[in-house]
């Protein structure tokens, strides 16, 4: 073979080359990136309005988090790229929204939690989590504070990546122990920023925590009481916590110091305003949707089944309601009907009441 045959036959081999290289390039990044991959590829929407579901795969890094903490919006968007989007930039927008939520008992005996979640318009995603060291959940993910919106959606490979990111900003939820979580708007300001020299975690990252570890409404409160809150988006937030025994508490904080509010009766209610006896007792909004719920619950004395929670939800439902110091047209995005016991959740979507869906977890 002279030299010039040589030249020719490795001109033909490089392509090959090339190509044998890029395969097992291709195949180590599949490899190192595998869960991910998966994660994305398991989004699917189930609802025309916009919501989807996810199955997460592999670690999202929370016990790491909850090491170090965040103690701002920045901070944490920080951590969430490093750790789940390997360095690729993402914008977390705080929460702007209202909402209601409730606990009662229903005729079977078993303990449900009503949640609606009103702000404009949002596409949003049902996420399952099965981490190592905690508990299994499902919980609502509001897109629209990843980035997405109408016009861009998670429907394509890539415009699903940053929906990696959705662990970290759930709104509501139910762990495999049937305990259930709720934040709501509260409209006050400044909002909590307590410094007492713990780590410290923000609305959103509390929720996961919760979800994560707590099992009760007492270990969810202990928990809460080891971090300092540093609530998102320079607004102030409280949350409804339940669980499978029938245990209700509303948290607060009022001047950066955390209260636990209890039921008198076997059910309570929680909107947009101060519940803490004091000097911001029955400051904020959303007393009317406060006294439906509680009227209705009243009425059966706290004994209701799922569909009448359904439609306490629809009643209390926001419809092309202003705001006016934000400008956001509030709707009803989402209403779920948690069951603790079976640890499940019925999910009307857009105001939509004619059609529910039901998922649970572990099916």
């Amino acid at each position: 073979m002279d030299t010039k045959q040589r030249k020719n036959m490795l001109r033909k081999k490089i392509p090959l080359y090339i190509l044998a290289i890029v395969i097992l390039l291709t195949a180590g990044v599949g490899f190192l990136f595998r869960s991910e991959i998966k994660t994305v590829n398991s989004i699917e929407k189930v609802d025309d309005y916009g919501v989807y579901t996810m199955e997460y795969a592999g670690d999202y890094g929370f016990d790491e988090f909850l090491e170090v903490g965040a103690s701002n919006d920045e901070e944490l968007i920080a951590f969430v790229a490093r750790k789940l989007l390997k360095g690729l930039p993402i914008t977390i927008t705080g929460p702007k929204l209202s909402c209601t939520t409730f606990n009662a008992v229903t005729p079977r005996g078993e303990f449900i939690f009503g949640r609606n979640f009103d702000m404009d318009y949002s596409p949003a995603v049902l996420i399952h989590t099965k981490p190592d060291n905690g508990y299994e959940s499902i919980s609502m993910v509001n897109l629209a504070f990843l980035g997405y919106n109408d016009d861009y959606l998670p429907d394509q490979f890539f415009d699903k990546i940053l929906a990696l990111a959705a662990p970290y900003v759930p709104l509501d939820g139910i762990n495999e122990k049937g305990l259930a979580v709720g934040v709501l708007l509260l409209p006050d300001t400044p909002p909590t920023m307590q410094e007492t020299g713990k780590i410290n975690i923000n609305s959103t990252t509390a929720i996961r925590m919760l979800l994560d570890k707590a099992a009760t409404v007492d270990e969810a409160v202990a928990m809460l009481k080891e971090y300092d809150m540093h609530d998102s988006a320079s607004s102030c937030f409280h949350y409804q916590i339940t669980d499978a025994a029938g245990n209700s508490a509303i948290i607060e904080y009022v001047n950066n110091e955390m209260q636990v509010l209890k039921p008198e009766a076997t059910y309570q209610v929680c909107t947009n305003f101060f519940q803490t006896p004091g000097e911001k007792y029955n400051f904020g909004v959303g007393q009317e949707r406060y006294n439906i719920v509680m009227n209705g619950l009243k009425e059966k004395g706290g004994v209701i089944t799922a569909e009448y929670g359904m439609n306490l939800l629809e009643a209390a439902r926001m419809i092309d309601e202003p705001d006016e110091k934000t400008g956001i047209i509030y709707n009803t995005q989402w209403s779920a009907v948690y069951n603790n016991n079976q640890k499940c959740v019925d999910l009307a979507i857009g105001k939509n009441y004619d059609k529910v869906y039901r998922f649970s977890i572990g099916k």
